[in-house]
């Protein structure tokens, strides 16, 4: 299948390693195992150590189906469970797993611990979610883009919301596989400057301008976990960024709504939008599992 000798880094933390022809494998390794669905040999016998600070219903349902699909088995630790950085130091964490199974999926708050993993472990690590990227999400993405309008090279893509880890992620990939990125935030809101100028995204304030012709809108949260604290001034200063069907009338014809989830009804989106006409919410969410699947036989095949 193509996509089987993938040339990649040893692990997915985000994409400052990945290059073009690496994408475009796991992409269409991606394509490949939505068509087969099982391929039940190929991960036997192999464990992934799905470690969550975090809880979540798509990544740990996915990883755990994607391993099921391929033969093998997910292993859910908790932060109840194993206290990485406090009862134990991320290093000894990653050096006891590394004895015990073949890979670790770790979905925690802070980007450093996911990178500590990668530095002390010998066995693949991929980040799940961190609080400065999301690329498992930003696969899933491309690959239901692709699906949608046969190709990604082109294709304008308005993010508005928070410049958050989805954004970095989607800014990260954008000009690996073609992608135009326009960004509308509220000040002080904005994601890190380095990735939209590697990106060459356009960084404007006003929805409106992102929106106008795109071929899809993306949005996510405004206020996620761990910035609970934050949540009523947050609610404040993104007023005016909800994606409605306003903001949605101002696509391209065949333009497509996009949302990672879960989603805050009556927030940043409504309920039109992620379950009308335009929205592809749910297969960005199937996709979810193809483009875990592409990256866990990737990196433990």
């Amino acid at each position: 299948m193509a996509g089987d000798a993938l040339t990649r880094p040893k692990d997915l933390l985000d994409f400052s390693a990945y290059g073009p022809k690496e994408v475009e494998s796991l992409l269409l390794l991606a394509e490949g195992l939505k068509r087969e669905r099982y391929r039940g040999e190929d991960l036997k016998g192999r464990v992934l150590a799905l470690l969550f600070e975090k809880p979540s219903l798509r990544t740990r349902t996915t990883l755990e189906v994607a391993m099921l699909h391929l033969g093998g088995h997910a292993l859910y630790l908790d932060q109840k469970q194993v206290g990485i950085g406090e009862r134990e130091p991320v290093r000894d964490v990653a050096k006891n797993l590394e004895r015990f199974v073949e890979g670790i999926a770790a979905r925690v708050y802070r980007h450093e611990t996911v990178e500590a993993l990668a530095r002390h472990a010998r066995i693949p690590v991929v980040n799940a979610l961190s609080d400065r990227a999301h690329p498992l999400q930003a696969l899933a993405d491309l690959l239901t883009l692709k699906e949608a309008f046969g190709g990604l090279s082109g294709l304008e893509v308005a993010w508005v919301g928070d410049g958050n880890n989805v954004l970095h992620s989607l800014l990260e990939v954008a000009p690996l596989v073609g992608l135009r990125v326009r960004v509308a935030t509220p000040r002080g809101y904005e994601p890190d400057p380095s990735l939209l100028r590697r990106a060459g995204a356009l960084l404007t304030h006003d929805p409106k301008e992102a929106a106008f012709g795109a071929h899809a809108l993306y949005t996510d949260v405004w206020t996620s976990m761990g910035q609970e604290e934050e949540r009523e001034r947050r609610l404040r200063d993104f007023q005016g960024f909800q994606v409605n069907g306003e903001l949605l009338a101002l696509l391209h014809p065949q333009g497509l709504f996009l949302h990672c989830l879960p989603a805050h009804y009556g927030e940043e989106t409504t309920e039109e939008a992620v379950h009308g006409p335009r929205s592809r919410v749910f297969d960005q969410a199937e996709n979810r599992l193809h483009t875990a699947k592409a990256v866990l036989l990737a990196l433990l095949g």
